[in-house]
């Protein structure tokens, strides 16, 4: 796990046959549905509340995924308002037959928002950055969010 980030959830999963076309490659859907609980998670660990999910901006897909790999998707809380969280996921793939290591994938951010009992968006806790990845991530997340506020 990164240390640079306080609040991340890593998630892996080697690619079976199911996850795949005839080709061997894996369906970005798949990917993206492990993204989407990678995020899902490290938002109702910071929040302590159910979660769901809002917004998805910019898929990036990399390089092709292949049966057999392993895959590794890296989520951290990156911005925090009033009852969302903006979080970044990174995947990586790893041939685990090559001794190459893991190579960036795709990325995405996801916005997750907490829901209470009673359906409705709640509150989550303040979030103050502290190390500089989480300044540095924090300031481009917020400046994202006031340009699709205009």
């Amino acid at each position: 796990m990164n240390n640079d980030f306080r609040y991340q959830v890593v998630l892996s999963q080697v690619m079976l046959p199911q996850n795949a076309n005839v080709a061997g490659n894996v369906h970005g859907g798949d990917i993206m549905k492990m993204m989407d609980a990678a995020a899902g998670a490290v938002a109702i660990k910071y929040s302590k509340g159910n979660c769901v999910t809002a917004r998805v901006d910019e898929i990036e897909f990399h390089l092709p995924i292949f049966i057999g790999a392993l895959v590794t998707c890296t989520a951290s809380i990156v911005y925090v308002g009033r009852t969302s969280m903006e979080i970044y996921v990174k995947v990586e793939a790893e041939d685990l037959e090559s001794h190459s290591g893991p190579q960036p994938a795709l990325s995405a951010s996801f916005t997750m928002v907490c829901m209470g009992k009673n359906g409705r968006p709640q509150q989550v806790p303040e979030y103050i950055p502290e190390t500089e990845a989480e300044k540095e991530m924090y300031e481009i997340a917020k400046a994202k969010k006031e340009s699709r506020s205009r």
